[in-house]
């Protein structure tokens, strides 16, 4: 029987970035909800959860969404589920935003000293230590880059049960997000589109086996 971090390091070589699903499959709704609490219970930056996921199962609008997202064209058609992480930009982001005022005191539960507190450290790092009020699109990429925390926790748990996933990038960011705001979907004020992922089943094995660079390449130890 294998140990479990044999089980787990297998997962990481059953991963792949599925380049076609079988259409025939779903994902159950009890696998699928464990796929999306493992994003949810993802850590963020100051614990703030800049991100929000949209599963886009409506057949009308996936096809709307094929000739805008070319990395998706392909999946889809066949994907069970389709999502779209979208993170908040500096309207939410914002030391002194209502949802960071919000955050910290209705979901954090924090006291009022508290939250002034680290309101005002949240606020320094903002301002001197990242610098991400020198322009908006830097909150937006600050935000965007910690969604790809819950991307990696949610894909790597869809292989641990033997589901499969594709990542994506692939698209025009513009026209997705005016998609998604025709469609009453999106408020473009508070939301923009950081990436994609598709899950499902594999309609065949991939062509090659896993290549990385071997752990010397990657890891320098300072002694």
């Amino acid at each position: 029987m294998k140990t479990l971090k044999e089980q787990i390091i297998d997962s990481y070589y059953f991963r792949h970035a599925c380049k076609k699903f079988d259409g025939n499959k779903k994902i159950s709704d009890d696998d699928f909800n464990f796929i999306l609490e493992t994003g949810r219970l993802s850590p963020s930056s100051f614990g703030f959860e800049p991100w929000k996921f949209l599963i886009i199962q409506n057949k009308d609008l996936r096809k709307k969404l094929a000739p805008i997202a070319w990395g998706a064209k392909d999946k889809l058609p066949d994907a069970s589920h389709f999502v779209i992480i979208l993170a908040r930009k500096i309207s939410d982001m914002k030391y002194d935003s209502n949802y960071i005022d919000n955050f910290m005191k209705e979901v954090q539960k924090l006291p009022n000293d508290v939250v002034e507190m680290k309101r005002n450290f949240y606020k320094d790092f903002q301002e001197k230590d990242f610098k991400l009020l020198e322009n908006e699109r830097n909150i937006f990429d600050w935000a965007s880059k910690q969604t790809y925390i819950p991307l990696a926790n949610m894909m790597t748990s869809a292989a641990q049960i033997g589901i499969d996933s594709c990542p994506i990038e692939g698209f025009n960011k513009d026209k997705v997000e005016k998609l998604l705001e025709d469609e009453t979907i999106l408020d473009t004020s508070k939301f923009g589109v950081s990436c994609m992922v598709a899950f499902g089943y594999r309609e065949n094995d991939p062509e090659f086996s896993k290549t990385r660079q071997s752990i010397d390449k990657i890891v320098k130890w300072i002694d």
